[in-house]
């Protein structure tokens, strides 16, 4: 074959750095940086080729994924069972298990592939409050209930209200990370937060001088004694 028409090689496009550790991630995780630095360091080299986060997202994976979680741990309570829909890589729901061992969580995940390196994580990062179930949180309904509930990214409350609250107990609690729309969220649910007695909503933003960008949570409590009308 003539030089001239041999196929030019394609580079392959370098790696995007991986964001250097926040200052304040050891504020934030306290005795469980070291876990967290380890699950952390795991998800950075491995997690876009298993399809757990896209291309852009090492440059921020610690403010925009992991810290974004963690900031969630305040509000789980001591001893609660807790699960987190659609875990994906692990956010919240993982990096919670880490930050908080005194609680215990349930992370339930549809995708296979995401389930293995889940429990590849677990196995690795020696969790013993934590456990993976496959499948869509509206398979286990009347299978379990749950003191707390969490979820990232997963879907708009209108939909994201009807397949969680049967998850909870009576008076048990919704913790929704969620962005800027979710006050218009709340409002296009009204409907849905009545029908699944959903009370007491409010948005909670943590982090502040600690995160870059504050964390936008979404709180209710589902109080089934007395049906909201």
């Amino acid at each position: 074959m003539d030089p001239v028409d041999a196929p030019e090689s394609v580079e392959a496009e370098p790696a995007a750095p991986v964001e250097p550790e926040p200052a304040s991630a050891a504020q934030i995780a306290g005795d469980r940086i070291d876990v967290l630095r380890a699950f952390t360091a795991d998800l950075a080299e491995r997690g876009e080729p298993l399809g757990l986060i896209g291309p852009l997202e090492p440059p921020r994976l610690w403010t925009r994924h992991v810290l974004n979680s963690a900031i969630l741990a305040p509000l789980i309570t001591s001893g609660a069972r807790v699960a987190d829909i659609g875990t994906g890589g692990g956010m919240p729901g993982l990096v919670l298990a880490i930050v908080r061992p005194d609680a215990r969580f349930l992370l339930i995940e549809p995708m296979e592939r995401r389930c293995a390196w889940l429990s590849e994580q677990i196995e690795h990062l020696g969790l013993e409050n934590v456990e993976v179930r496959r499948g869509r949180a509206e398979e286990y309904h009347d299978a379990f209930e749950v003191d707390q509930v969490t979820a990232r990214a997963v879907t708009a409350l209108r939909t994201l209200v009807p397949i969680t609250a049967p998850l909870l107990r009576d008076g048990g609690e919704m913790l929704f990370l969620k962005g800027t729309s979710v006050e218009a969220e709340i409002r296009a649910a009204e409907k849905v937060l009545r029908k699944h007695r959903v009370t007491g909503a409010l948005v909670e933003e943590l982090g502040t001088g600690l995160l870059a960008e504050t964390t936008r949570v979404f709180r209710a409590t589902v109080e089934r004694g007395s049906r909201a009308e």
